[in-house]
């Protein structure tokens, strides 16, 4: 698949996780919200490595810079 993820979409999406991530083991999240939140975080660190987000690829985004060829 093409990327369709820039460096700063990647880098905000890995934050959030991070965020996330931290209030979970403080636990400041707990319940059916922490577990939802725990998914969505694995899902933008997953989405962030591979570059590809898939939600975008039916709209036609992308937040990547076109390379100048």
């Amino acid at each position: 698949m093409k990327q369709n993820m820039g460096i700063i979409d990647r880098v905000v999406r890995i934050v959030l996780a991070a965020v996330v991530a931290a209030l979970y083991f403080t636990h400041q999240l707990s319940t059916t919200a922490g577990v939802i939140l725990g998914i969505l975080a694995i899902v933008f660190v997953a989405t962030s490595v591979v570059g590809v987000c898939p939600l975008y690829l039916p709209i036609g985004l992308s937040t990547r810079r076109r390379s100048a060829a």
